[in-house]
């Protein structure tokens, strides 16, 4: 689009990620927040929530230009509110241009002062506009706390540099630079598995300027350069982190040929961030520290979406030291973490989360299909359910999935499903029921019975209607 002259004062449409474009007014920014080198963008605060990013230019367009566009492709309640903020605050303004108050606050000074990751403006017919989430600001705060980097895009954007190991050492080309209040560890990181997790951690790892070794134990994986083996990883690194799939796999990657427990010695590290039982990181972590390892479990709570917003929730437990060695690496990848005591307790806990993570997607399908054969609108269900106390980013976004029949993984069914069957047998070992978990689980198998293993945990829709 040709390029327009915008100025302090202005009122913008913004668009920020897969968010339809947003009513804002450009304002001053607090004077503590660095403005983002590279493309000229400007400080917008929107209308209608207390949310506030550094846009890029080509992202914004004027408002009156483009009001009546704007209404036409997005019909959602809480993006008709902002619309009658804003025109709201012309009234009051009378032809005046009166500043946006900007509140100070704790996540505003926090605020990352590194480039955004770039967004396309028109929505495509597989991307239909939709309407803001009941929680925008919590999206837009981490695309300015924490950008990420699409990890296919990393050949691209980054310095490659091959180690004479054969190891594949990945480097981000401004790595001399501090990202905000994040300062990298000095400490040679590896990463073994870049699923759909694994490609956003590390991406966020290198944005943040750490150098990290990687392989993958899928050769096929698109974008990334591999190392040869785990072993050659963890011997070349100070600490490693992994992350997999399932209990086998994960035992597979330390105990089996040219597997981890090769390359530990007295003082090197493994992190292991896998979902996985308690038996199974407990196993993991005796072997390990028998060679003179360190070992930790920091199993993650998110999706894709938010492993690339370097938005995680992290549970730790085992070595406090290797904790917060770690720091750095868990500042850069997610947005909280905790420590949870001895070997184990992370791992029960991950599966207590994902248990009722799980469940509540198997009632959130039950509920839209009980709407469509009782002739009730599941959209109206969304709706209503998005002004209760059940509204949430995660509501909003497997409603959507099932609204528009996209079931593209965020987080893959047969991974839910997996983590529902090992709480059922936590629950098992300390005798105590969890017949929820137990019927929510009997829906996933059924989903994975027609096929939808590898597609988002909101296909166990298809469960019901079929």
């Amino acid at each position: 689009m040709a390029a327009v002259s915008l100025r302090l004062g202005d009122l913008v449409w913004g668009k920020l990620g897969r968010y339809p474009p947003w009513p804002g007014k450009i304002v001053n920014p607090p004077k503590d927040l660095k403005k983002p080198r590279g493309k000229k963008c400007f400080f917008v605060k929107f209308f209608g929530t207390e949310d506030h990013a550094w846009i890029k230019v080509e992202q914004l367009k004027p408002y009156h230009a483009h009001k009546e566009e704007m209404i036409k492709i997005n019909k959602g309640k809480r993006f008709q509110q902002a619309v009658d903020a804003v025109e709201e605050f012309l009234r009051r303004a009378k032809g005046k241009d009166q500043d946006l108050t900007i509140p100070e606050s704790s996540t505003v000074k926090g605020m990352m002062a590194g480039p955004m990751a770039s967004f396309k403006w028109q929505p495509t017919a597989s991307e239909p506009v939709k309407d803001a989430d009941p929680h925008f600001h919590h999206f837009l705060l981490s695309q300015t706390e924490k950008p990420a980097v699409c990890y296919q895009a990393i050949t691209k954007k980054l310095k490659v540099c091959e180690e004479e190991t054969g190891s594949t050492s990945i480097q981000a080309a401004d790595s001399t630079a501090v990202n905000g209040s994040v300062t990298p560890t000095d400490k040679k990181i590896g990463f073994l598995g870049l699923g759909l997790m694994g490609s956003g951690i590390v991406s966020n790892l290198l944005k943040m300027g750490h150098t990290v070794t990687v392989w993958n134990r899928t050769a096929e994986k698109e974008g990334a350069r591999l190392g040869r083996t785990p072993a050659e990883v963890v011997s070349t690194c100070d600490i490693t982190f992994a992350c997999v799939s399932d209990p086998k796999a994960a035992k597979d990657l330390v105990l089996g040929p040219s597997g981890v427990l090769q390359g530990i010695r007295p003082g090197k590290c493994y992190v292991d961030m896998s979902t996985v039982d308690a038996d199974t990181v407990t196993e993991l972590a005796q072997v390990i520290v028998s060679r003179g390892g360190r070992f930790l479990e920091a199993p993650v709570s998110g999706n894709q979406q938010l492993s690339n917003d370097g938005m995680l929730v992290i549970l730790a437990a085992g070595d406090r030291g290797l904790y917060e060695d770690c720091s750095s690496c868990f500042q850069a990848m997610g947005k909280t973490s905790f420590f949870l005591g001895e070997v184990g307790n992370a791992a029960k806990m991950m599966l207590i989360v994902n248990m009722v993570q799980g469940s509540f997607m198997a009632t959130i399908a039950e509920g839209l299909t009980l709407a469509q054969v009782t002739g009730q609108s599941q959209q109206t269900l969304l709706d209503i359910l998005n002004q209760g106390q059940l509204a949430s980013i995660f509501l909003d976004q497997k409603c959507q999935n099932i609204l528009q029949g996209n079931f593209k993984p965020d987080f893959y069914l047969k991974y839910i499903q997996k983590d529902l069957r090992l709480a059922i047998a936590l629950g098992d070992a300390v005798n105590h029921p969890t017949p929820m978990a137990a019927a929510a689980n009997e829906v996933y198998k059924r989903a994975k019975a027609l096929d939808q293993s590898d597609n988002d945990m909101s296909a166990v829709y298809r469960a019901y209607i079929h």
